[in-house]
């Protein structure tokens, strides 16, 4: 990621921070609306799990200009993700109603530059994950 893509998104993210509450519940309106099969994945209060979200979020933007630190949280959570049943396929929409968020959330905010950095950190952030799940899976050789 460019130095301008992660100055836009921590601009951007600064302004979502103070309604991380309404921005989690937003993301899991829109995940849930595009892919209703997606729900019985997540078990227990909501709530909570938006708050994990948007805490993971806020912690991925601090980490942008750090790959070395983020790109291992990341793979783990790919790797623990896998273990819940989330398939590579599934990523698609998660990143489609992340951006549908982003774009309710922060309006005119939301322009097409600042678009294409949070689309370029959720490539990031879905393609280690994804390859760290196929890695779990993958079957161990001696």
């Amino acid at each position: 990621m460019t130095p301008q893509q992660i100055e836009l998104i921590r601009r951007s993210h600064a302004l979502i921070a103070p309604q991380a509450e309404r921005a989690g519940t937003l993301f899991y309106h829109h995940l849930f609306t595009l892919a209703p099969a997606l729900q019985p994945l997540f078990i227990g209060d909501i709530r909570q799990q938006s708050a994990r979200l948007m805490q993971m979020i806020g912690a991925a933007v601090g980490l942008l200009d750090r790959p070395q630190e983020l790109l291992p949280v990341l793979a783990h959570l790919g790797a623990r993700h896998a273990g819940y049943g989330v398939q590579a396929r599934d990523y698609q929409v998660v990143g489609v109603a992340l951006l549908e968020t982003l774009q309710e959330a922060l309006d005119a905010a939301f322009d097409s530059e600042t678009r294409a950095a949070w689309t370029a950190m959720y490539a990031l952030v879905s393609t280690t994950m994804i390859a760290a799940a196929h890695a779990e899976s993958a079957p161990q050789t001696a």
